[in-house]
């Protein structure tokens, strides 16, 4: 039997977005989206009313600084006591996982979508994606994005504005474009 577009998405395989099933998705999710991005600071129920329809999975005290953008939403899967702040983006065409106790600066993004490299394939308009998993207890600055397919260890901290394009192991600081470990945090001085 021939794969749906959305089983290609989610398998990481080429696919077409403009496939009916998937731009009605992604219509019900900007739908939550703006609900969520309009609500008062005082609405906090609604924010969780909203945030547990369009996210896969959300943890216990869970905390987002409107506007937050994504795709699809239910592919990202948020652990306990994350916090996003304002402005922060995820591409979710394939699962993105975030442990427990991690924070998100402002303006953060995560890419886990991604288009061929070949000009013929990509204009050909298939793009595809690679999943994402940000370990327990990340910090990641504000600006800094994530690029498909990165895995970043339990402990690690980004830089503001860092490009993180490979994956980063747990217990080290990383920064730059695009980043490199500039410090390991098992090191004895664990000062700034």
């Amino acid at each position: 039997m021939k794969k749906t577009e959305k089983e290609k998405m989610l398998a990481g395989e080429l696919y077409l977005a403009s496939d009916p099933e998937l731009s009605r998705e992604r219509l019900q999710a900007r739908v939550l989206l703006k609900k969520l991005n309009d609500s008062a600071p005082d609405e906090t129920l609604l924010r969780q009313q909203v945030l547990s329809e369009l996210l896969g999975a959300v943890g216990t005290d869970f905390g987002l600084e409107p506007p937050f953008f994504c795709d699809y939403g239910y592919n990202i899967r948020v652990g306990n006591q994350v916090f996003f702040n304002f402005n922060c983006v995820v591409l979710d065409v394939t699962p993105v996982h975030i442990g427990d106790r991690c924070l998100f600066g402002p303006n953060v993004q995560i890419y886990a979508a991604t288009h061929p490299l070949d000009a013929t394939t990509r204009g050909s308009l298939q793009e595809y994606g690679r999943p994402i998993r940000i370990e327990d207890d990340v910090w990641i600055g504000g600006g800094a994005i994530i690029c498909p397919g990165v895995s970043i260890g339990a402990r690690s901290i980004v830089a503001a504005g860092a490009v993180v394009t490979k994956d980063l192991p747990s217990d080290v600081v990383a920064g730059g474009n695009p980043a490199r470990i500039l410090k390991n945090l098992n090191d004895r001085d664990q000062r700034a």
